[in-house]
């Protein structure tokens, strides 16, 4: 028997009115996900229990198995983790998003933050970005009296290590969950770490606001690179092993380190995709294969699809729509039929790690729809693949308990 969790991240939503009333899953075109659900079952589950952020950091750590409730202690130490990073006692890891801030002469704190992502900056820019402040001398300065170092990484999603860093009462707020407001409100606060995060903000933002670089993307049309976002801060943790609570042991294919950085964690290999991107453009046919590939050897393995959350951050709905349908068209049905051709059997466990709105391009942590399907099985229920079918069915109050049910250990 092979084991098949599929995270298509961020794709659960709210009724939408440009869609008349419904949702994206509602609106994509997803004819083999319906036919598993016909056959299977979908149900809802919470997998960001309160008071934890409503985000994929609590999400994706629950559907691993891990109640985050006792687990969480950040974010950034899970993205670290896969990134091969060490944490010592005392380390503190950040998030340190790439940003765009908006053009506009007025103060800093009433500038508002446009993109979380620096409109999806490409990987080379991204690094450029971290060496121009690198290299300016009152920065590095300001990063050594902090004790700080910047890890740099092909993307937007930067890790920063800070070492002996008191962040007891810190309040870093995510800039996806703020898109479109002023920073002034949102900007680090609590503590006096945050006095430190936030002078290296500014001054980020003074050093690349009018830099050659972010002149040259402006004249190309591209949104500036033009801030950093300190955020998810956390220190070192350690999980259960995966082997030791399900019995197999398997793979991670994915593009986001977070997803990554759980899974080796809980002693799961991480495999990485050529041209896997984390946004709408990623290799969708690598990771069908990559995962087609895996199955013949491993018991476990887990999909991940960042496009969709990306999508709707970025307040594209039509890209959220065209991704969900990619992963039914160019993963799930090739992936699928290679199996039934081979013979095997296999389970699937398909969800939304938590819904990411259209109507504010931010994450919420309500209940989402999962699918439950066994190649050998015919539930006979006839449904589809989506939010109201997904409130109908039977509930999983906790998200941690998902993987026994795919596993049965567990029968719903």
């Amino acid at each position: 028997m092979k084991y098949l969790l599929v995270i298509g991240d961020g794709m659960a939503d709210n009724p939408v009115p440009s869609l008349d009333g419904k949702t994206p899953l509602q609106a994509a075109e997803i004819p083999t996900i319906d036919r598993l659900a016909a056959r299977g079952t979908v149900g809802h589950v919470c997998n960001c229990p309160k008071p934890l952020p409503a985000g994929s950091e609590t999400a994706i750590l629950s559907i691993f198995g891990c109640d985050p409730l006792t687990y969480f202690t950040g974010r950034s130490p899970m993205e670290a983790a896969a990134s091969g990073i060490t944490l010592r006692p005392g380390d503190v890891a950040y998030r340190c998003n790439i940003v765009t801030l908006e053009d506009a002469d007025k103060p800093y704190e009433q500038k508002k933050i446009l993109s979380h992502s620096a409109g999806s900056i490409d990987g080379a820019s991204a690094m450029e970005v971290v060496e121009i402040l690198e290299s300016d001398t009152i920065f590095h300065k300001l990063e050594d009296e902090a004790e700080m170092e910047i890890h740099r990484f092909p993307a937007f999603r930067q890790i920063a290590v800070q070492h002996g860093a008191k962040v007891d009462g810190l309040r870093a707020i995510p800039p996806h969950d703020h898109l479109g407001e002023p920073i002034g409100p949102l900007l680090p606060s609590g503590c006096e770490t945050a006095k430190t995060l936030d002078k290296l903000m500014r001054l980020a933002h003074k050093i690349l606001d009018n830099h050659p670089f972010n002149e040259a993307r402006r004249a190309a049309g591209k949104m500036p690179a033009n801030g950093i976002w300190f955020w998810a801060q956390g220190t070192a943790v350690t999980l259960p092993s995966f082997q030791g609570q399900y019995g197999h042991g398997g793979s991670v294919i994915s593009a986001v380190p977070l997803c990554h950085g759980i899974g080796v964690l809980r002693g799961l290999e991480m495999i990485e995709v050529e041209g896997a991107t984390g946004e709408i453009d990623t290799n969708y046919e690598g990771k069908m294969q990559a995962a087609y590939d895996r199955m013949k050897t491993d018991d476990f393995v887990c999909l991940h699809l960042e496009a969709p959350d990306e999508c709707t951050h970025n307040g594209d709905l039509e890209g959220k729509i065209q991704s969900i349908e990619w992963l039914d068209s160019r993963i799930l049905k090739p992936l699928l039929e290679k199996l039934d051709a081979d013979g095997t059997a296999y389970r699937v466990l398909l969800l939304s790690d938590h819904k990411t709105l259209t109507s504010t391009r931010g994450h919420d942590g309500s209940n989402v729809p999962f699918l439950l399907f066994d190649s050998r099985q015919d539930s006979g229920t006839g449904g589809v693949y989506d939010e109201p079918t997904g409130e109908a069915g039977p509930g999983v109050e906790a998200g941690c308990d998902l993987l026994s049910y795919l596993f049965e250990q567990r029968a719903l």
